[in-house]
């Protein structure tokens, strides 16, 4: 306040008034306490924002699957997305498929499961886990049926999951089958020699430095990796003819590694027909009504996984000398 410019209030004040400085304190006092007064107001209107934003954030982040219990009063299909490298930390990993299959089932609302696959493959043991898990549910809860359903692709260890539902649908140019194993390596010792550099390995077992990508291959370890993708090779294949069962009508082809489009795998055995999710729900199932139960990350893992996607997908790519159903 402008004490310059400043005249008393009341007909009696003034300078010539006795009372003029009791008057500009008590006028004084009462500016401050209405800035406290509206300092106040202000304060609380922030902090009412400040916690309506942060509840919204809150719901926000929240995975959307710790909301679809409530309200679910009526009979309906669960959805589980398996979608991407299948591999631990990822969003296809076998805890986060595993938990979200026993969520689905020990929904007393759950008439049906839908697998919705969009899958390269990924880890042999991660599908399996997933694999072994969904023919242990199909047995405690017959009542429940369990249905694959391929969007764009459904390979390799994705195929490897899709085999233990009861049956598998798929869209006329989904690409379906892979069925094989591979290890991906390097091999740079001739560019190492004519770059002048000497490799120095030291290692504690003749093989410890197997699959070293500046190291020559020797034929012995060869053999031996060899042996390692038949047998992982060989379990895929009692998968598939376990799952699949009398519906296979083609011959070793099958199981080479490569692939066909849906109307082709209809054909060759590898899925039954053709449909989309809401199709199996609504005509198969009988629930049209379709709950999500796929397991996500909250918002901000989400946002990191995304900065790091690319990096991580090269990762994924050079496996680093560990097999994968891809």
């Amino acid at each position: 306040m402008n004490l310059k410019f400043w005249k008393p209030k009341g007909p009696a004040a003034g300078p010539g008034d006795p009372d003029w400085e009791k008057a500009l304190v008590a006028q004084v006092v009462q500016d401050s306490l209405r800035d406290r007064r509206s300092a106040r107001r202000w304060g609380n209107t922030f902090k009412l924002l400040t916690f309506l934003y942060l509840f919204a954030l809150l719901i926000l982040l929240r995975p959307l699957d710790g909301w679809k219990d409530l309200g679910l009063s009526e009979d309906h299909t669960a959805l589980i997305e398996v979608k991407g490298i299948i591999a631990p930390e990822t969003q296809a990993s076998a805890d986060k498929l595993v938990t979200a299959l026993r969520d689905a089932y020990e929904d007393k609302k759950t008439k049906g499961i839908i697998l919705r696959i969009n899958s390269p493959g990924g880890s042999p043991v991660q599908a399996g886990y997933v694999n072994d898990e969904i023919r242990r549910l199909r047995e405690k809860h017959p009542d429940i049926p369990v249905y694959a359903v391929v969007a764009d692709m459904c390979a390799s260890g994705g195929y490897f999951i899709a085999v233990a539902a009861d049956q598998i649908y798929v869209d006329k140019a989904s690409l379906v089958g892979s069925i094989g194993v591979r290890i991906d390596a390097f091999g740079l010792e001739e560019a190492m020699e004519n770059l002048g550099i000497e490799r120095r390995l030291l290692t504690a077992g003749e093989n410890k430095g197997i699959l070293d990508p500046f190291s020559p291959l020797p034929e012995h370890q060869r053999e031996f990796l060899q042996g390692i993708l038949d047998r992982l090779h060989a379990q895929f294949i009692d998968r598939v003819r376990q799952g699949r069962g009398d519906r296979l009508n083609g011959g070793d082809e099958l199981f080479s590694g490569l692939f066909w489009n849906g109307e082709q795998s209809i054909e060759l055995g590898l899925a039954d027909a053709l449909g989309s999710s809401s199709y199996v729900a609504r005509e198969v199932i009988g629930a049209e009504k379709i709950v999500e139960f796929t397991k996500k990350k909250d918002l901000l893992a989400r946002l990191a996984d995304r900065i790091g996607a690319s990096f991580a997908e090269a990762l994924l790519g050079m496996t680093g000398g560990h097999p994968v159903l891809r």
